[in-house]
């Protein structure tokens, strides 16, 4: 059993021989320097890549080496999420252990070290369907911090750090975001957004929203002129939704959330968080844009307690 040291792997043992060993610690360099993961996102994969070698010592009887890790078939894989199931954990995890799985034998056959096909054919377990509901504060500020290390190229690390920053802050839909134009950023406290049916509503921006998205503007490639979109994908092409749907399932494999955490979710976020910090359901659905106040409702998740403080802390004749 090895140990890679490191401040963002402390307490993980890796069971390698010692080329694999060598090799991990690359993948973690890549991580880091390349990828530019967080500490925590680290950590997180090599809790999942040492949960699967383990598995192999005990599933193979021998050390995991390149050779063993080159013969695994796509039953070697079925057989390891089903141990994990066994174990007790989530789907939600398991979809998790996959992607640390499928980016650590990339980066294996990127360095020419080895190939396995069969990962390839092992699709991950698909998350349990729930009601749609808010990320917590600390799941929305991971997001944020992930978004920023999943692109390779840093201008656009800062253009989905810059995006997920405008959806949670402003509680804009995605449609809404990506039909910004340039000219149409957020330039002082407030900005204009037109919704559906081109019905208009005043947002406020917090500074770290214009922040974000200056800095973004500045690493731009085409100088971001005035008229063109504010999101752009790597043609110069307004930012298909799909392109950011997709990014934000990779964020929530990484940190193993429901599939409910969509962008859309950043929105119900957003309404809950500003509810939970004394907003009051008027001023939210103003924010949102919604026409009906029991749409507001259920964004927010309120609930019959909640309803009775609201009224009892606002109407006249609740106070005996």
């Amino acid at each position: 059993m090895t140990e890679l040291y490191g401040p963002e792997n402390a307490n993980i043992h890796y069971a390698a021989d010692d080329r694999l060993m060598t090799a991990i610690e690359e993948w973690q360099r890549w991580l880091k320097f390349e990828r530019r993961s967080s500490a925590h996102t680290a950590a997180a994969y090599g809790r999942d890549l040492a949960a699967f070698l383990n598995f192999i010592q005990n599933y193979t009887e021998q050390t995991p080496s390149f050779a063993v890790l080159q013969k695994m078939e796509v039953t070697d894989f079925r057989a390891y999420l089903a141990a994990r199931t066994q174990e007790g954990i989530g789907r939600t995890s398991l979809a998790r252990s996959m992607s640390t799985l499928r980016s650590f034998f990339k980066f294996l056959e990127r360095n020419a070290l080895l190939s396995n096909p069969a990962i390839g054919v092992i699709h991950s377990p698909a998350a349990p369907k729930t009601l749609p509901k808010p990320l917590t504060r600390e799941q929305a500020l991971n997001v944020i911090q992930t978004a920023g290390e999943l692109q390779e190229e840093f201008w656009l690390k800062k253009r989905d750090m810059a995006f997920v920053i405008l959806l949670y802050g402003c509680g804009l839909r995605i449609s809404e975001a990506l039909s910004l134009d340039v000219k149409d950023r957020p330039k002082s406290d407030m900005m204009t957004i037109y919704g559906k049916g081109k019905k208009e509503r005043a947002v406020p921006v917090l500074p770290l929203v214009r922040t974000a998205i200056e800095e973004y503007l500045k690493e731009r490639p085409d100088g971001a002129p005035a008229n063109s979109p504010l999101f752009i994908g790597v043609r110069g092409d307004r930012v298909n939704p799909g392109v950011m749907q997709r990014q934000m399932r990779k964020i929530r494999d990484m940190l193993g959330l429901p599939e409910t955490a969509t962008p859309h979710a950043l929105r119900h976020s957003f309404a809950t968080h500003l509810l939970s910090g004394g907003s009051d359901l008027r001023t939210i659905q103003e924010l949102l844009g919604h026409s009906s106040l029991s749409t507001t409702q259920k964004y927010t998740g309120i609930d019959a307690d909640r309803m009775m403080d609201v009224y009892t802390s606002a109407h006249p004749r609740a106070k005996k």
